[in-house]
């Protein structure tokens, strides 16, 4: 987090000499760049609300908006992904691997309703059940399911 302090420090410094545009470039390159690093392994820590509000604090710092003001349109205005958003795209992005993960129909023969679905390993450890594979599985479980709903509807 030292690091995203310092970037967002570097933003405000710079804000009276560029323009929004370069201010956002350097969003990218510095900001974002640190952020993208670890964000599978870290994207579902316990700081990631620190790192959100460091987040909006160099959006509202780019745009000169005010601290109570909402970021969500600006977030869209300017095109950049909130880390939420940042998180679910690059666990979607690291799970086209299809060989890290299996069907049920692999494991076991038995013909249920959740057949097709990927299997989850089962895992007491909190810290395993956090981890990126478990996490991600678990994610676009969910995130397929929702889409066939959406599809049916």
């Amino acid at each position: 987090m030292i690091k995203l302090s310092r970037a967002c420090y570097t933003i405000r410094y710079v804000k009276h000499f560029m323009s929004q545009d370069a201010l956002r470039t350097i969003y990218f390159s510095y900001f974002h760049s640190i952020l993208s690093y670890g964000i599978i392994l870290g994207g579902n820590s316990a700081y990631r609300s620190n790192i959100f509000k460091i987040q909006k604090r160099i959006i509202r710092i780019i745009t000169n908006v005010r601290n109570r003001d909402s970021c969500l349109q600006i977030f869209k205005n300017l095109k950049i992904l909130t880390l939420e958003s940042q998180y679910i795209s690059s666990l979607l992005l690291f799970s086209e691997n299809g060989d890290l993960y299996e069907q049920n129909s692999e494991i076991h023969n038995i013909n249920s309703r959740f057949i097709s679905d990927l299997h989850t390993r089962g895992a007491n450890i909190t810290t395993f059940q956090k981890a990126p594979f478990i996490f991600e599985s678990k994610f676009i479980i969910t995130f397929l399911l929702a889409s066939k709903i959406h599809l049916m509807t």
